[in-house]
């Protein structure tokens, strides 16, 4: 298979590695969408990895967050994937309950559906001095479309998910460990070396044992898959309403989807806007 949006490396065969590579800021669109769907169905048939390490070219980007300038009829003209869900929620869905273990090595932003992707993974390992997590959709007047009021919970607690998702601020690598939204930080010029010798280690173990692990813990810890549909159906509804709109083309007239500082501050620059246009 040929990507445009990432790379995989494959070379060791339990252990296979996606970068995300897709410029300016690595933004989630239709395309990228579509590919992961071919990736994801590639792992799902495939009996040798053990274990997929997800991480970024970019080291100021994993994944910014979704492409709003997208023409939406693309993503739903997508091949429909064995969930049945609109495209994206299916990507995640797959994500989460894939036999093999998931870690997202995040080096840069990771913000929207970006966040939602990283959440999506069984591990998540964040640079401490250049990661960056959050859910900004509070501050455009919708709510995040990928399911992140249902997998917060689990990981952070009732209150902490209300504070992310209501606050819509910026999570650096320290904070987010703290609160469990990421399993732990790294210094940066350790990073890889850890998350390497982490995923090796672990791609050494029985695939299958690996696999009965993650059956009995998803068991009691996966949210219903039942429950993230209608969060998407609330995202879409509240992209038609005319405030919204009149938000997100400012944003762009300010630089959003850019390599900006509205993107680079992107958790400070949605407080100003929601101030500004009420």
């Amino acid at each position: 298979m040929t990507f445009t949006r990432f790379t995989l490396d494959r070379s060791t065969p339990s252990l296979w590695r996606v970068t995300f590579d897709h410029p300016p800021i690595n933004l989630i669109d239709p395309v990228l969408i579509g590919e992961l769907g071919e990736l994801l169905a590639d792992i799902e048939r495939n009996e040798e990895p053990a274990v997929v390490v997800f991480d970024s070219a970019d080291p100021d980007y994993f994944l910014a967050h979704y492409d709003v300038a997208a023409d939406p009829g693309l993503v739903d003209s997508l091949p429909a994937g064995p969930t049945g869900f609109h495209p994206w929620v299916d990507i995640l869905v797959r994500v989460s309950r894939l036999p093999a273990v998931t870690i997202s090595a995040i080096r840069g932003r990771a913000r929207g559906a970006g966040s939602e992707f990283v959440l999506a993974t069984d591990i998540r390992f964040a640079s401490r001095e250049r990661a960056v997590l959050g859910q900004f959709e509070v501050g455009f007047g919708t709510v995040p479309g990928g399911g992140p009021a249902s997998r917060l919970p689990g990981l952070v607690g009732r209150g902490r998910t209300l504070e992310i998702l209501l606050g819509g601020e910026d999570f650096n690598g320290d904070l987010a460990e703290r609160y469990g939204y990421v399993n732990r930080a790294i210094p940066d010029d350790e990073f890889d070396d850890f998350v390497t010798r982490f995923a090796r280690r672990v791609s050494t173990f029985e695939r299958q044992a690996l696999a009965d692990i993650k059956h009995f813990v998803d068991a009691i810890s996966l949210p219903a898959d039942e429950g993230f549909p209608p969060q998407m159906e609330a995202f879409w509804k509240a992209v038609a309403r005319p405030a919204l709109q009149a938000r997100v083309g400012r944003a762009f007239e300010d630089g959003l989807q850019q390599r900006s500082d509205v993107e680079l501050h992107l958790g400070e620059y949605v407080g100003r806007l929601s101030t500004e246009n009420p």
